[in-house]
């Protein structure tokens, strides 16, 4: 950030990491792990509990380099909490199996292997793309990152809560409305 700023960059919006331990990847690469090691959506507690100390500590530097760089703006935004609701509240957004990929090979628990990718021809892709939570076993699926976005351009999940649009210039930009 500093290099941006240096070079006359002054609004940052800058998103955490969302919980890999409900990420299929992640989850079927470790699948030998013992019960105590998943959290009670079946999340892997170790790889959140990482993700959270690493968000901490990006929230902490957010707060640091808001009073260091003069006239800038840092929006922090909470992504982590967004997604995490969507494994823990999967049937209030219609997603049916929250820890398995759409796209992926070898069926459930989370239809991920990781020598095989969704452009291998033995990968097989479900039908009700619109109930998955994740493509491909990392990447979240259009009808996810949907519910994310929307969530993102709420603000509550920002701080300070400001509107995408504060980042516009509409003087000099076309795609500020």
């Amino acid at each position: 950030m500093w290099a941006i700023y240096r070079v006359g960059g002054r609004n940052f919006w800058v998103h955490n990491t969302g919980p890999l331990g409900c990420l299929p990847r992640e989850l079927a690469i470790r699948s030998n792990g013992s019960a105590g090691d998943y959290n009670e959506y079946g999340c892997m507690t170790s790889l959140n509990q990482g993700a959270t100390a690493f968000n901490a500590q990006l929230e902490a530097l957010c707060e640091e380099l808001r009073s260091q760089m003069e006239n800038a703006t840092i929006v922090y935004v909470d992504v982590y909490s967004i997604k995490y609701d969507l494994v823990a509240n999967s049937t209030h957004y219609g997603f049916k199996n929250p820890l398995m990929a759409c796209c992926g090979y070898g069926g459930a628990p989370y239809n991920y292997d990781d020598s095989k990718t969704c452009l291998d021809s033995e990968h097989t892709v479900c039908e009700e793309g619109r109930q998955h939570i994740s493509w491909d076993g990392v990447h979240y699926s259009e009808a996810a990152n949907s519910i994310v976005a929307s969530k993102i351009l709420s603000t509550h999940y920002s701080s300070p809560p400001l509107q995408f649009d504060f980042f516009c210039n509409k003087a000099t930009s076309s795609f500020c409305l």
